[in-house]
């Protein structure tokens, strides 16, 4: 990649040829994070679907109960029209449209749709909306819509076996994407719609629009909470606000499961279709599952490597789960954030996809505890569980505070942060050839699999916001761009917490040092050495620190920045853009 660096990046080089950092009293001049421009010009923002940078004034009302949010619209839709789709007869068929919800078992709107249709002796039919615009803009990975896709081929079989049809197809305009479903409902004689909710700004305007539309054209809509084991706006303080700190929430939620325990209740799978369907419908049950978008596509390597990995479909998210509970849960607490013990589930993949709920992901590890409280018995089984939560956490953030989908932090105070657009240091860290052993071996782990180990996540982001000060969206887009489980609420909640800007946040004069955290975390160098083969030969506390403690490798980097300095920048940075005496 050219370099693109901004006056200010051009760093003076040392003899050693490490970047010279300037001093903390150094006047900057670097564009400060609300120069709307450098969001194009760094591919953090794509305005062909975005507006211009939401003002931290606006963020504020929301904030303050100011604005209605994306979810209340939502809500407020459910109210008005509940009548009109209560009058609305059923006639041929019922649909169920799937997202981000790829399985038959444990899937509250498919289930709903399902009983509807049972009541009335007719058929269900499922639906699935490919949206070349909607992976462009929510950057959603080539790898993770391979996953989709072949998803897709082994629910169709499932579903086939009941009798139920899945019909797929591409929408190139993702703004048609309503009128189109409701043509194929009047098409398929369907008057009710079953979907689940999804907690992005866009797709809660969606299904409001999608509700009052239906409501006229003589569909009724319904959209239900799935995604989250306790649905958004369920837990509040004892003042009525919503929490925006993970400890308290989590107890919160825990009381709440405890006391409607039946949210942990598994929902059926879907009955069997009247044999007739296959006759009435027998064009549904010829579909074909498109290929990717040619913006989505893997190469034929990529192919073959990913998929060999990554087995799609819901059995084998519930064999992967199983596996876990059975043979890794009870060293979970002690073992999770070494990423060569190889002791987490990896499930996160399903759980992005759907093809696992949470709910059936908490249920299954309760049942298989000694006790039947979420916060009692085996120690690996609560910390699982508490990490599985973080998930329905981020996603009530995202509903509460909705401008966080809109390309501002969490604090918006943390707008006036002025970062660094390094394009040089960026691919650096993209390609894993930092210099730091543990932070290349992460972005290669990435590159190569389209996964990263959690502690990982923490140490290269808060190398990317604080050792390298570069705007930390550019990394929480790559990291979308390249996850196969990317998940916007958690990938989103995980960057801001490492560049402190974010919900429930390290403190900003809290950044991790990435050779303790390699020495810490990976004391053998087990896990550099299986993702960095320069290093495969480093002997002892080297491997954290080649450069630094005399092993010259060939064909390694040095260090792209020296951390004491950089931690010292960041800290000079970070006080500047908060207002904070920097003397």
């Amino acid at each position: 990649m050219p370099s693109q660096v901004l006056a200010v990046n051009g760093l003076k080089r040392k003899a050693n040829g490490v970047p010279e950092i300037p001093s903390k009293k150094a006047k900057s001049n670097v564009p400060a994070f609300r120069d709307s421009t450098l969001e194009e010009e760094h591919g953090i923002v794509d305005r062909e679907f975005y507006p211009p940078e939401m003002t931290n004034e606006r963020c504020n009302q929301y904030k303050a109960n100011g604005l209605e949010r994306p979810i209340e619209t939502l809500y407020k839709a459910q109210r008005e029209t509940q009548s009109e789709r209560d009058a609305i007869e059923v006639k041929d068929a019922v649909v169920h449209w799937y997202k981000c919800d790829l399985r038959t078992a444990d899937n509250k709107a498919l289930h709903l749709a399902s009983e509807k249709a049972k009541s009335k002796g007719i058929p269900l039919i499922c639906l699935h909306i490919i949206s070349p615009q909607d992976y462009k803009a929510h950057m959603t990975s080539a790898v993770r819509v391979d996953f989709v896709l072949r998803t897709l081929e082994v629910l169709k079989e499932d579903l086939a076996k009941l009798d139920i049809p899945l019909w797929v197809e591409t929408v190139e305009k993702r703004k048609k994407i309503p009128d189109r479903i409701f043509e194929l409902c009047k098409q398929w004689g369907a008057s009710h719609l079953y979907t689940n909710i999804e907690y992005e700004v866009d797709e809660l305007r969606r299904e409001a629009l999608m509700t009052r539309e239906g409501s006229k054209k003589g569909v009724a809509v319904t959209a239900v909470h799935d995604t989250c084991v306790v649905a958004p706006g369920e837990l509040s303080t004892g003042s009525g606000n919503q929490y925006a700190v993970y400890s308290p929430w989590f107890r919160a939620w825990i009381a709440h499961l405890h006391t409607h325990p039946h949210q942990l209740d598994i929902f059926d799978p879907p009955s069997q279709n009247p044999a007739s369907a296959r006759q009435t419908y027998k064009e549904l049950f010829e579909c074909h599952i498109p290929e990717a978008p040619e913006n989505k596509r893997l190469t034929d390597e990529e192919k073959q490597r990913f998929r060999s990995m990554w087995p799609p479909g819901e059995y084998e998210a519930k064999e992967r789960l199983a596996k876990f509970i059975k043979e890794k849960v009870q060293v979970y607490k002690d073992k999770r954030n070494f990423p060569a013990a190889n002791s987490t589930a990896i499930v996160s993949v399903h759980l992005a996809a759907g093809t696992l709920s949470a709910r059936t992901a908490i249920a299954t590890a309760r049942a298989a505890n000694k006790v039947k409280k979420l916060d009692g018995g085996d120690l690996g089984i609560m910390t699982w569980i508490s990490e599985v939560a973080w998930r329905d956490f981020y996603k009530h953030v995202l509903a509460h505070w909705p401008y966080v989908c809109m390309n501002k932090p969490f604090k918006p105070e943390y707008t006036n942060i002025e970062w660094e657009y390094n394009t040089d240091l960026f691919t650096k860290w993209t390609q894993g050839q930092t210099g730091y052993p543990f932070i290349d071996a992460a972005m290669r782990q990435l590159n190569h699999t389209g996964y990263m180990h959690n502690r990982a996540r923490m140490a290269v982001a808060s190398f990317l916001a604080k050792d390298l000060l570069i705007d930390w969206r550019m990394g929480e887009r790559y990291f979308m761009e390249h996850l196969i489980d990317g998940d916007f609420a958690s990938n989103n909640g995980g960057w801001g917490f490492s560049a402190s800007t974010g919900v429930d946040p390290q403190p900003y004069f809290r950044i991790f040092n990435p050779i303790l955290q390699s020495e810490k975390f990976d004391e053998e160098g087990e896990y550099i050495r299986k993702w960095v083969p320069e290093l495969r030969e480093v002997k002892g506390k080297a491997i954290h620190d080649p450069w630094g403690r005399g092993v010259r490798v060939k064909g390694y980097p040095k260090m792209c920045v020296e951390h004491k300095e950089a931690r010292n920048r960041a800290l000079a940075r970070y006080k500047e853009g908060l207002g904070r005496d920097t003397a």
